[in-house]
């Protein structure tokens, strides 16, 4: 008759044995991105059209703009960033391939017979996205600010430092928004599966929104699709200043996105689970 006691170890194991299946996942994602050529093209091209957008925007403004280019109260940081309006398409590129690709080649059957937990390899999907978008975003931004901190500079006008409190804050800030816009893209190419159908749908949400809510005639619900426009929302992350005038204030802008990104994979993990392959 069992005493009730467990053998020595085995909770341990079992432990051990989960765990090494999810870093085995995560190891296997891994794998198949960083083979893949067309995602260091797509990464280099987040760094590059961010860096360049953004030093190409703010060496448009002159001294000409402002009589007294030190006492001019343009946002100096959000239009040093403004190139993360052109980074962002890459960044949904990338992330609708991470999952879509595997459906276009029918290789999804054979993942999905090596790793028949679908929700863990979301989630390690999901992982390594993130770690290599938020890489090439943390060094985008970086370059972005350095560029228009020199730009700005040579004219006159005053540039606040980059460790200063709101100007780290929207550089972290454009980094969690376009990590989360990866997350929109991934979550979409798992319930929609084709490529161009998902690419399509999350850069329309994110360019074809905020145009839309700007032709609204009534300016309180033009203010309020504003708020809820991920792109609008997400990027007032990068406001230093007149933050009052804000349709919506910069955490409370990530908080729009981040409810995007959840909503997009807990509506792909569901169709994921759902259906065969």
């Amino acid at each position: 008759m069992s005493d009730g006691r467990k053998a020595p170890g085995g909770d341990g194991r079992k432990a051990r044995g989960g765990d090494g299946r999810v870093l085995g996942t995560v190891h296997a994602e891994w794998t198949k991105l960083r083979t893949l050529p067309s995602t260091w093209w797509l990464l280099f091209a987040v760094v590059a059209l961010t860096v360049l957008a953004g030093a190409a925007t703010t060496a448009s403004l002159t001294a000409g703009d402002c009589p007294v280019p030190a006492d001019c109260h343009e946002d100096t940081v959000k239009l040093s960033l403004t190139g993360v309006w052109l980074g962002q398409g890459a960044v949904v590129v990338l992330a609708v391939l991470t999952m879509s690709g595997e459906y276009g080649t029918g290789t999804i059957r054979t993942t999905l017979t090596t790793e028949p937990g679908r929700v863990r390899l979301l989630a390690a999907k999901a992982l390594v996205l993130c770690t290599l978008t938020a890489a090439a975003s943390t060094v985008g931004v970086l370059g972005s600010l350095l560029a228009g901190r020199m730009l700005l500079s040579a004219d006159g006008f005053a540039t606040p430092g980059l460790t200063e409190g709101p100007t780290l804050r929207a550089a972290v800030g454009t980094v969690l928004y376009l990590t989360l816009a990866a997350l929109i893209g991934l979550g979409a190419a798992t319930a929609l599966r084709d490529t161009a159908t998902a690419v399509t749908a999350v850069l329309g949400l994110f360019y074809a929104f905020p145009l839309l809510a700007g032709l609204l005639a009534d300016p309180d619900w033009q203010e309020y699709a504003r708020g809820a426009a991920p792109a609008t929302a997400g990027l007032a992350i990068q406001a230093t200043v007149d933050l009052d005038q804000l349709p919506i204030g910069p955490w409370a802008g990530i908080g729009v996105l981040a409810a995007y990104a959840g909503a997009a994979l807990l509506a792909g993990g569901s169709v994921l689970r759902m259906r065969d392959a």
